[in-house]
């Protein structure tokens, strides 16, 4: 395969709903190409993009897929995004290595919740956008209420380029103003009859003609001076003005097919072709450190890692873009982040689940290669001497979470080895051992997410698993002062075990004054501190220990072992078993034995201790509060803020933004549970929302005796098994 060079290539990302026919359209580009010889479709499950099982088995798109075609002398690179928002890391990860959007509309169902979510990434990460309004063959399809929506949605910048002329199931003509011409195809598609405009249609073409040549000549003056003084532009310096009103985000074109009948194809991808920008007219990349990374074939060679797929019987195949310099097969590069060097063996160019060997790739080319030993996705890797390394692609944070475990227990290990992979293959499956619930925690984006990764394991890798209600992470504290004092005292022949604590517990906060006088039942107790240590907590919080002993009565050296007896109830709270925190403890007094006393005989005297002061201290349970904000349409507001005080919600504030209304709250975690799949059913999929960990906050009173109830029974529960 030939070696294109930097101004040869263009990277687009396909964006779309599900439903739209990007997998459709992506086929025909190929075929169109050369780069493959017939046509598969959805329904048969033999597309080049959408090969996966599972996407057989659901009928859409999982995976992003990573695609070529070659279009004169041009290479066009291509990747193809689900158009699920449960899969919105392949969109993501394709719009952070391509430089312009593909984004398909389906002519009966015009802008979509999806087109509108896909839409505000291409606006976040400054992408031109092409509209690409597909299915125009239809029985149902409407080409003037698609495009009207589109106006509706993302404005006036919204320009026809191409119209069609008998929009349904005998779709076989459009009007093109930008070369003003008609193009008509047979049944078969393919290459169309160019032929001149009906009289009957001359006068729009030529209103919309008009309408292209003003928003071209807006993006660049000297085009608006010659537009002025000639009163129109030629194809030539439309094409400036649009490529520059591309680059802008000022102008959206729109193109018209069928991409399952192969009409409009062609002419689609000639304006690919000739308009949008090839990686040599990008602004260079800078790496993490800010250094600026042109795409130079002469450059050090340094490629990113964006995608790990593992493939049947291939195993794991990288996919990179050559970021600087070019690579060939055989060459060594240096992985920055685990300073491990790597051969690529192969190079291969990819179309979906084809590869086309290749012997080098270019600055700007999107390639693939296999069995790399330490790289994963997000790595840079360099040639020797070079030392870039660019950010890696930020995901959403994970909307849902469940608890998982093999039927098994036997499987335990492999469940683990599976779940790792996968979060390879999707970084927004994250996945968390928790040692404080006692469960494995998947994140997702969504129910669906995460039931699509069920499907995989249980039919992929044949491992039976389950979901549980995940577990909530409470904490422990207290708010109130307590005493306690504790002597643990064991003889069994030979030498025994004594300790003696006594010690004052309190709720513990930031700046807290020393302490010196305390009350009990009409008793005083002075205390005179020796030394404070103060242990953050990994669970967040603190635990503040300090020495009140005086006159000898413990000796120093049994101190660590009384604040490590501390420290196990600390980490297993008396009420829940939960985590506890925020807790200031004074050991002011004790005994010792000169022959029997040791650390162990301590450490369980200042548990105890602990313990009996903990639960006179008036204990309660906090629970996490998250940040919720919710981007709502108004008309499902009031569902939504009714839902949301149901889940106990505090709202703090609303306003407008971009079309949407902004509900800002603070929500307890277990309330969260299965909102993302509630939120899409209240709001038809048009809402969305972002959680992020705000703090701990005690549970209401009638919560807590649930939470003390739940614990107890499942403690009986235990001792009787």
């Amino acid at each position: 395969m030939k070696v294109y060079q930097a101004d040869q290539i263009k990277n687009i990302s396909l964006l779309g709903s599900s439903g739209s026919g990007k997998t459709t359209l992506a086929e025909a580009m190929l075929f169109e190409g050369g780069v493959i010889k017939r046509r598969g479709n959805v329904e048969n499950n033999n597309t080049i993009s959408d090969y996966h099982r599972v996407e057989h088995e659901y009928g859409y798109s999982v995976f992003s897929s990573v695609l070529f075609t070659e279009w004169e002398d041009k290479k066009l690179n291509f990747i193809d995004a689900p158009g699920s928002d449960d899969f919105i890391s392949g969109a993501i990860t394709a719009l952070n290595v391509t430089d312009t959007s593909l984004m398909v509309l389906n002519a009966s169902q015009g802008v979509e919740v999806g087109t509108e979510n896909l839409f505000r990434y291409t606006d976040t990460y400054h992408k031109p956008v092409i509209f690409v309004v597909n299915q125009l063959d239809h029985e149902k399809a409407n080409f003037e209420s698609t495009f009207e929506s589109a106006r509706e949605v993302f404005g006036r910048k919204v320009v026809i380029i191409q119209y069609p002329l008998n929009v349904g199931p005998d779709f076989n003509a459009l009007v093109d103003v930008l070369k003003m011409k008609m193009y008509k195809w047979g049944p078969d598609g393919g290459v169309p009859e160019v032929l001149e405009i009906p009289d009957e249609e001359k006068s729009r073409a030529e209103e919309l003609h008009n309408e292209l040549v003003e928003a071209a000549a807006e993006n660049d003056e000297d085009l608006m001076e010659l537009f002025f003084e000639k009163g129109s532009l030629d194809e030539e310096e439309m094409r400036r003005g649009i490529r520059k009103g591309l680059v802008a985000r000022d102008l959206f074109p729109v193109f018209c097919v069928s991409a399952a009948k192969d009409m409009g194809v062609r002419r689609l991808m000639e304006f690919l072709g000739n308009i949008i920008p090839l990686v040599s007219q990008m602004p260079p990349k800078k790496t993490s450190k800010g250094e600026v990374v042109p795409c130079d074939p002469n450059g050090p060679a340094s490629i990113f890692v964006f995608k790990t797929s593992i493939e049947p019987h291939l195993g794991e195949v990288s996919f990179f873009k050559v970021m600087s310099g070019k690579v060939s097969e055989g060459m060594d590069l240096i992985n920055m982040s685990r300073e491990a060097k790597e051969r690529l063996s192969q190079l291969y160019c990819v179309a979906g689940n084809t590869r086309h060997k290749v012997e080098e790739l270019q600055a700007g080319d999107i390639g693939a290669t296999v069995k790399l030993k330490e790289t994963k996705t997000n790595h840079t890797l360099n040639e020797k001497g070079c030392n870039y390394i660019f950010e890696p692609i930020k995901y959403p944070d994970p909307k849902y979470r469940t608890a998982i475990k093999p039927v098994s227990e036997s499987d335990d290990e492999r469940l683990g080895e599976v779940l790792q992979r996968m979060h390879e293959e999707d970084p927004t499956i994250i996945v968390e051992y928790s040692k404080e619930l006692k469960q494995i925690i998947v994140y997702g984006q969504g129910e669906f997410h995460l039931n699509t990764m069920k499907w995989r394991i249980e039919n992929n890798d044949k491992l039976p698993i389950e979901f549980l209600l995940p577990k909530i992470p409470y904490r422990e504290t207290i708010t109130k002062q307590a005493r306690a004092d504790y002597r643990h005292k064991k003889q069994s022949g030979g030498a025994g075990q004594f300790g003696e604590v006594h010690l004052i517990i309190e709720p513990y906060y930031d700046e807290m004054p020393e302490p010196s006088v305390y009350k009990f039942n009409g008793q005083e107790y002075k205390v005179n501190v020796r030394n404070t240590e103060v242990v953050d907590l990994a669970w967040g919080g603190k635990l503040v220990f300090c020495n009140c002993i005086v006159g000898g009565a413990i000796d120093n050296r049994f101190m660590p072992a009384i604040l490590k007896g501390l420290m196990e109830k600390m980490e297993e709270g008396p009420l829940t078993g939960s985590y506890a925190r925020d807790i200031r403890v004074c050991v002011y007094d004790g005994k010792m034995h000169p022959v029997d006393s040791n650390e162990i005989s301590f450490k369980l005297a200042g548990r105890n201790a602990f313990s009996q002061a903990f639960k006179e201290a008036g204990p309660k349970i906090l629970e996490p509060i998250y940040d919720v904000e919710v981007r709502v349409p108004s008309d499902r507001m009031g569902d939504v803020m009714s839902d949301l005080q149901g889940r106990r919600a505090v709202i703090e504030g609303m306003n407008s933004e971009k079309g949407f209304e902004v509900i800002k709250a603070k929500v307890p975690l277990k309330e969260m549970n299965k909102y993302s799949t509630s939120l899409s059913s209240l709001t038809g999929g048009r809402a969305f929302y972002t959680m992020k960990f705000s703090k701990y906050d005690k549970v209401p009173p009638e919560i807590q005796q649930e939470l003390l109830a739940a614990y107890e029974a499942e403690t009986k529960s235990k001792k009787e098994e």
